[in-house]
């Protein structure tokens, strides 16, 4: 059955076995010294104010903060502002429900773009390059996080599968610009700029909110990307004729090191190599791109010509459409 979002209620519906996510939730004392919830449970489309009267501390602590529950109960207007009666919940299953539905998502097809992108790495020419690309893509875990995970927890590609977008993205600019350079390799690049964020997967979680796991603080993106070229390109070597070339290797790993192109960025390296620096560029051209029309979707105001100042872009952004070419999307 199709979620039911909240954004779309209106006072007097009722909600019957509905999937929430709870945001927070709070055990309060009424003035006559009973128990009750206040909660607040959200989908993508908003937030709504919850409460459970007459509530036990046993079904305050079943309530799983950053979880998901089923609810039964009716929408009413308290005060100009719409609240949830909670009437009665359950737990949801693992499996019961599309986290697209909770968090922000790609409005893209992803398994079309996991194709694309499986397409373009298969037409790398290097043998060795293609056995590497093999055995990440033959991972069906980190595959399934890869196409699901966002590309960041704020600045851009922030939903599920905004990863995917991105990189595709990146991979398409650069079987376009590259050839423009016939000394450069795009094999190398283009393998590069898979590998280049494929650490989010485990920088970032993505089951109920975007926020950064322990081993993204501790270690970020770039180590983990380098940390798996390492242990991949063993085992490439196990499985072929001939080592992985290590001068390979490494010219993989300064990518992944050096695509954020500034120390003060983030990249521990600065880019050495002319591949290395064509995907730094390539892929600060897409996420600049990709932030400056957010920015713009994202303005709530219709009557100012500009968005307020962003802070990522160090501007702000003029929004007027002066070709007319952003609402003839693809």
């Amino acid at each position: 059955m199709a979620h039911r979002f909240i954004a779309h209620l209106k006072p007097g519906e009722t909600l019957d076995d509905e999937i929430l996510l709870i945001r927070t939730k709070d055990l309060r004392t009424t003035t006559q010294g009973g128990l009750y919830i206040h909660a607040m449970l959200k989908d993508r489309s908003g937030e709504i104010v919850a409460r459970v009267w007459q509530a036990t501390e046993a079904g305050f602590q079943a309530m799983p903060e950053g979880g998901f529950m089923r609810f039964k109960g009716r929408v009413e207007n308290y005060k100009g502002n719409l609240q949830f009666i909670v009437d009665a919940m359950r737990p949801a299953e693992p499996g019961s429900y599309d986290l697209a539905d909770f968090l922000p998502a790609t409005d893209k097809d992803i398994p079309q773009m996991f194709k694309r992108v499986v397409e373009i790495l298969g037409g790398m020419k290097n043998p060795a390059l293609q056995a590497l690309a093999k055995n990440f893509l033959d991972d069906e875990t980190l595959m399934e996080s890869f196409r699901t995970a966002p590309a960041a927890a704020v600045l851009h590609h922030a939903y599920i599968g905004g990863l995917l977008e991105h990189t595709l993205s990146v991979l398409e600019l650069a079987e376009r610009v590259i050839p423009l350079y016939p000394r450069l390799s795009l094999d190398l690049v283009v393998m590069g700029v898979f590998l280049h964020d494929l650490g989010k997967t485990s920088e970032l979680s993505f089951e109920t909110s975007i926020s950064y796991t322990d081993s993204g603080q501790l270690l970020g993106h770039i180590a983990h990307a380098v940390i798996w070229i390492e242990k991949r390109c063993d085992a490439v070597s196990r499985q072929m004729e001939n080592p992985f070339p290590e001068e390979l290797k490494w010219a993989l790993q300064h990518i992944v090191l050096s695509h954020h192109g500034k120390y003060e960025f983030g990249s521990p390296k600065l880019p050495a190599i002319p591949e290395a620096i064509a995907v730094h560029y390539l892929d600060n051209f897409d996420a600049k791109v990709h932030m400056f029309l957010a920015s713009i979707d994202e303005d709530r105001d219709p009557a100012s010509h500009w968005t307020n100042f962003n802070r990522a872009l160090e501007s702000k952004v003029y929004k007027v459409d002066v070709m007319g070419t952003r609402s003839n999307q693809a």
